[in-house]
């Protein structure tokens, strides 16, 4: 059976994933759009999904009968009342980052989740796909010992004048933080933020960089580099240092050349190239669970913590080197 899935929001995200279920991935089709810029709608629907069919509103989208399961790749102030009509109508439901813009918007998805008595959603935290953190999880859980400190950084090229300080944590450090708890399997108790001089390439409302220290209920304590106008190109690293051994994230595959009396190899500049192959995995991932009427992958308690811990992290910002407690609710039996 082919998996009916309605994508609503087709902007460049969600034209991408309409691009690979359709002619990269197995077992689903296209067969409904939704974008508030209908003309956009459109251009997806002309070019990638001819027998998709455009509705006004994400809400009619998911009400439509020929519609198995939905993704959600709107603007993010809209993610929550599209995931909360999914699990209403009990359809299985992919939705980008963030589930929601505030972590009572994401609340409110568990909420309705764990009512519904089934797991529906899945959060696109796609690093948990991407073949160096597996490899570098399997490290963690089998070989090195317990962690103890985790060393990592987040850098980009540059950033545009309408980024600011917060977006450092709710658009860039919201990656490690789903991230490492998956790969410890260990949930947060505190943050603290610390900012270096700024660099020459930052501006007056950003400062950057800035190190951002976490400590975990075992007592690992991770500390994570981001520095979002680094200018050499866009590079995440990571080092988990356990009892018995060092494990570290491998680097992206690239040619090593001896050229120009330099031993060198290229450093990726874009996001979308160095973790392209992972959203392949992960809405193959998706693909599998929806067809069975259920979830895989990240969940909505997954986005609900990152929620409350991106929330902790700026108020760290705002509280430089203070520790801001990081205080969780039980996990709903839903999601153990």
């Amino acid at each position: 059976m082919t998996l009916r899935i309605g994508v609503i929001g087709t902007g460049a995200i969600g034209r991408d994933h309409a691009r690979r279920i359709n002619h990269v991935l197995g077992g689903a089709k296209i067969v409904a759009l939704s974008d508030v810029n209908k003309a956009s709608a459109e251009a997806v629907k002309k070019d990638i999904a001819p027998d998709a069919v455009i509705y006004d509103t994400g809400e009619a989208l998911i009400a439509a009968s020929d519609v198995d399961a939905v993704l959600v790749t709107s603007w993010g102030a809209t993610h929550e009342q599209y995931v909360l009509a999914a699990i209403a109508a009990g359809k299985p439901c992919f939705c980008e980052k963030p589930l929601a813009t505030t972590a009572e918007g994401a609340r409110r998805i568990v909420d309705a989740e764990v009512e519904h008595g089934k797991r529906l959603v899945q959060v696109g935290f796609m690093r948990r796909y991407d073949s160096g953190y597996v490899a570098l999880k399997q490290a963690v859980d089998t070989r090195i010992g317990a962690p103890i400190i985790v060393h990592a950084a987040h850098r980009n090229p540059a950033v545009p004048e309408q980024y600011v300080t917060p977006m450092a944590i709710h658009d860039t450090l919201i990656h490690e933080i789903d991230v490492f708890r998956w790969l410890l399997d260990d949930d947060y108790i505190s943050a603290r933020v610390l900012f270096p001089r700024s660099a020459a390439r930052s501006h007056a409302k950003l400062k950057d960089p800035q190190i951002v220290i976490l400590e975990t209920a075992r007592g690992t304590i991770i500390n994570v580099e981001v520095f979002v106008n680094c200018h050499y190109g866009y590079d995440i690293q990571c080092e988990v240092v356990g009892e018995d051994g060092i494990a570290r994230l491998p680097e992206p595959m690239a040619i090593q050349m001896r050229l120009g009396a330099k031993l060198q190899n290229d450093i990726l500049t874009d996001w979308k190239d160095r973790f392209i192959a992972s959203y392949d995995v992960e809405l193959q991932d998706f693909i599998h669970a929806a067809a069975k009427g259920t979830a895989s992958g990240p969940t909505s308690w997954d986005g609900y913590v990152a929620a409350i811990t991106s929330d902790a992290c700026v108020t760290a910002q705002e509280k430089e080197g203070q520790a801001v407690a990081i205080n969780l609710p039980t996990r709903p039996a839903l999601y153990n």
